[in-house]
């Protein structure tokens, strides 16, 4: 469903499928509301913001949403684990830039090249401390913002996104964004391999499926 009002009122879009997801994206929104709804839900987990220079989205997490971001972040502990590299996960963490009036709270996020600038920080700045190296995001439902040109201009270096059948890989090179079949992030890692260890975990026993993934990683770390 879609409104707009001659009054000002911000245009609102509606997600179709709330059994999914809940979402809404609103135009027109200033950066000091923003602000306000970050600080009102600082210690909620009952919903995320992204916000790209006056449009806010608003999702609400389903069941689904969440076991496919546990799976995912499981996914990258277990590769990065067996592949002999140090990462640091920092969840849904708020990061946002003023200066550019852009902010997202991923589905989860990693420290991997950068890694070693983040080790025992607390709280995270972006006028001080790098962007993520790695963002998941899990995208199971229309209409949502596309977060991509968000991600870019504060710098995420790599981007993942799940479609609730296909992982894709989307690598920064110069102010966008190239699908590839492989992590630059986690090498050797392709989009086919996590979009199969995805769904073989809606299927598999948790503990046999860990062993799969350990076993697939263990022979491109020898």
């Amino acid at each position: 469903m879609q409104t707009h009002t001659e009054t000002g009122q911000p245009l609102v879009h509606h997600a179709p499928s709330p059994e999914v997801v809940q979402r809404v994206i609103l135009h027109g929104v200033s950066w000091e509301t923003y602000e306000r709804l970050l600080a009102d839900f600082q210690d909620s987990h009952a919903a995320h913001f992204a916000y790209d220079r006056g449009v806010l989205e608003i999702m609400a997490p389903s069941a689904e949403h969440e076991e496919d971001k546990d799976v995912l972040t499981l996914l990258v502990n277990v590769l990065a684990e067996e592949l002999d590299i140090d990462v640091r996960g920092f969840g849904s963490t708020t990061f946002r830039r003023t200066d550019l009036e852009r902010g997202f709270e991923p589905d989860a996020c990693f420290y991997i090249a950068h890694e070693a600038q983040v080790s025992g920080k607390k709280k995270l700045d972006l006028t001080v401390d790098p962007p993520p190296d790695l963002v998941i995001e899990i995208d199971i439902s229309h209409p949502s913002l596309n977060k991509l040109p968000l991600y870019a201009h504060i710098g995420v270096g790599e981007v993942w996104r799940y479609d609730g059948k296909r992982l894709m890989i989307f690598t920064l090179e110069g102010s966008g964004y190239v699908e590839r079949a492989e992590s630059a992030a986690l090498p050797t890692v392709t989009s086919e391999v996590l979009s199969n260890f995805v769904e073989e975990s809606k299927r598999a026993k948790r503990t046999a499926w860990l062993r799969r993934v350990r076993e697939w990683a263990r022979k491109r770390g020898d």
